[in-house]
């Protein structure tokens, strides 16, 4: 009798032994679980991350934005000839006022050919006179009416504003319609002309 009770109970210990055993493995599992879930939301969130910094470094600069609109090819090929490009790759921030293809298309027939020929002088006058050395968003140029802003070229434009409308102003007296604005670029922003800027050459 001793030993089927002694039995029962080596039998009923092994049983609850066994029951301890495999809740700590399910706990073990549970945590290990866990764990893992947490390490790989943690490594998608530091992925996300890495990506967000590193689009944000790779930001197109103002010449590669250009490239990328598709409507300024003379502009463009004119900043290439004139060795222009590096300068607006530069840190900046610079404010650029882009004639579109039609601008240039509209100019007197042979004038830019002219230009192109002698990248090093007017075509360089001319293109300078487009940059501003700081960046001026649309919500700036508002608020700019009847003033001049200096060009990098160093002569100045008049700022018009009739309601939403905004215009330029050169020193030959030409009033040129900004037509699209607040094109941003990583150094800096583009605001879209519909004719050609001039200096006095």
């Amino acid at each position: 009798m001793k030993r089927v009770i002694a039995a029962t109970g080596a039998l009923s210990l092994a049983l609850f032994l066994g029951a301890c055993a495999s809740d700590d493995n399910e706990t073990t599992a549970g945590t290990t679980s866990e764990t893992t879930t947490t390490e790989a939301t943690t490594s998608e969130t530091t992925t996300e991350e890495t990506t967000t910094t590193t689009a944000a470094v790779e930001a197109d600069d103002i010449v590669d934005t250009a490239v990328a609109a598709g409507q300024f090819t003379t502009l463009t090929t004119a900043l290439q000839e004139a060795d222009l490009v590096e300068t607006l790759k530069g840190e900046g921030p610079f404010t650029v006022f882009a004639p579109t293809d039609e601008a240039f298309a509209a100019l007197p027939e042979g004038t830019l050919d002219t230009l192109l020929a002698d990248p090093s002088g007017d075509l360089t006058e001319i293109l300078t006179y487009h940059v501003i050395p700081s960046e001026v968003f649309a919500a700036d140029v508002v608020e700019l009416d009847g003033q001049t802003v200096e060009t990098v070229q160093g002569a100045s434009l008049t700022v018009n504003v009739d309601g939403g409308n905004v215009s330029l102003t050169d020193v030959a007296g030409n009033t040129i319609n900004v037509i699209d604005t607040d094109i941003e670029a990583s150094n800096g922003v583009i605001h879209v002309i519909d004719g050609v800027l001039m200096p006095t050459l």
